[in-house]
């Protein structure tokens, strides 16, 4: 008899749990945020072809997909205006649509427009600027065409992976040029911001973010003023608050018992600076988690991290930009990165970025691994003009004929060849021993996802 109960105990234990558990579910999203994406004219005259009168930006963010591509989000701070031409730098800037073009196909989701550089270009270049995010299907928010616009629109409502979030964006200026009616840009205001959270909170997201342009300029610490702001926005149902403006990093804290995120500034995602502590930025990457019951759900901060970027300005004619992940480029820079002034440079930021965010980072740690569908392969490149024919056969008298062989045109015009592909560097460089009798000049190039990194 007692058997007979004790397994009727059990059995009733075993429905209960799997009640439980098919009562919830969990759902997760990925955000990975950017800090200032801006275009000094050193980057407009870099971007320019000459042949076709037109800017090209596919070379200068052709590295970040694989990392945009990784999460579900990305999120960035657009400070710039698209208002055509004529293009123009700093101080009042206006780059091309090639660049937002761009910024969309490498995988770039949401950008926020409230900055001080918002009316750089006044009505007719913050109207365009929206327009032109509409055309190309951004989500974006922080300015406006009228009131009525930010009534319809405002909080902006991201849905994704069955999470609802809510996106506010605020700026502590617009360089004394005044707003014209009846455009608006979010400034900050805690009034404006405590009736925005409330009506935030009304939406019932999941979460809500709110992405601040705030701070003093290439400071490492945030002002008293964005520590006050930080809480305000805590107090009044913000998760995440995220920082722009000051070009360099500052410190970010995760406060894991209070389900909260700041950073006070991501530095430079992309930009015509070059001084140190400027020449770069870091990109945060948030994982958030939902457990959904019958009775409702709660969304909570899973992971936290920061990657960081560097942005290289070659030494060559061209002067091109080309912005570089860390995690990709930190044990092989040499391949690509070719003046030791340069090494040097990326070497300090990386240094100075973790010695700063290492100090002051509460929970908060670098992300190092690479994106698993970043593809790294090594070839050989056969430098010296010489026809197919006497490629092929030299290889293959001499036995050591690699998968293949591809061409290339030059900048020259000159056909360049490279080896098949190897997965690991020394099988690559004792490829290259095999050979060097007849290729003195060949050299190991790195390729990541197919281009060529030399």
């Amino acid at each position: 008899m007692q058997a007979k109960i004790n397994r009727y105990v059990y059995l009733s234990l075993l429905m209960c749990l799997a009640h439980l558990i098919n009562a919830q579910d969990t759902a997760r999203i990925s955000l990975l945020f950017l800090g200032d994406i801006m275009q000094h004219e050193t980057q407009l005259n870099a971007a320019y072809n000459s042949k076709t009168g037109k800017h090209d930006y596919t070379e200068c963010f052709q590295f970040l997909k694989p990392y945009f591509q990784s999460v579900d989000l990305t999120i960035g701070n657009l400070e710039l205006t698209l208002a055509g031409k004529p293009y123009t730098g700093y101080p009042q800037f206006s780059a091309p649509d090639e660049l937002a073009v761009t910024l969309k196909q490498v995988g770039v989701d949401v950008l926020v427009t409230a900055n001080n550089h918002s009316v750089d270009r006044r009505r007719k270049g913050l109207e365009r600027t929206i327009r032109v995010l509409d055309s190309l299907k951004f989500m974006h928010t922080g300015t406006f065409t009228d009131t009525v616009e930010r009534m319809n629109d405002y909080p902006l409502l991201i849905h994704k992976n069955g999470f609802k979030l809510a996106l506010l964006n605020y700026t502590y200026g617009t360089n004394g040029i005044p707003v014209t009616r009846p455009n608006v840009v979010n400034p900050i205001d805690t009034a404006l911001i405590r009736k925005d959270l409330v009506r935030a909170r009304e939406q019932q997201p999941d979460a809500i973010i709110v992405f601040m342009h705030w701070g003093n300029e290439y400071e490492s610490q945030p002002t008293k003023q964005q520590r006050q702001l930080t809480e305000f926005c805590f107090t009044h149902g913000a998760q995440l608050v995220i920082g722009a403006h000051p070009h360099v990093l500052q410190p970010m804290e995760w406060r894991k018992d209070e389900n909260q995120l700041v950073v006070y500034s991501l530095g430079n995602f992309v930009s015509g600076q070059r001084p140190r502590y400027r020449d770069g930025g870091a990109m945060l990457q948030v994982a958030l988690k939902k457990i959904i019951t019958d009775t409702g759900s709660v969304t909570t901060i899973d992971t936290a991290n920061y990657r960081l970027q560097w942005v290289y300005r070659t030494t060559d004619s061209k002067r091109s930009f080309y912005v570089l992940p860390v995690a990709t480029f930190e044990n092989d820079a040499t391949n690509f990165i070719k003046d030791e002034s340069s090494k040097l440079a990326f070497k300090t930021f990386i240094d100075d970025s973790r010695k700063l965010l290492g100090k002051y980072n509460k929970r908060i740690t670098e992300l190092a691994e690479i994106p698993t569908d970043t593809v790294i392969t090594y070839s050989i490149c056969l430098q010296e003009a010489r026809s197919s024919e006497e490629v092929y056969s030299i290889l293959v008298k001499a036995d050591s004929f690699p998968h293949g062989l591809d061409s290339v045109q030059n900048a020259e015009g000159k056909t360049v060849f490279y080896t098949g592909k190897f997965m690991r560097l020394e099988k690559a460089a004792n490829y290259l021993k095999r050979i060097e009798t007849e290729w003195p000049q060949g050299k190991v190039v790195r390729f990541v996802n197919g281009i060529a990194v030399e």
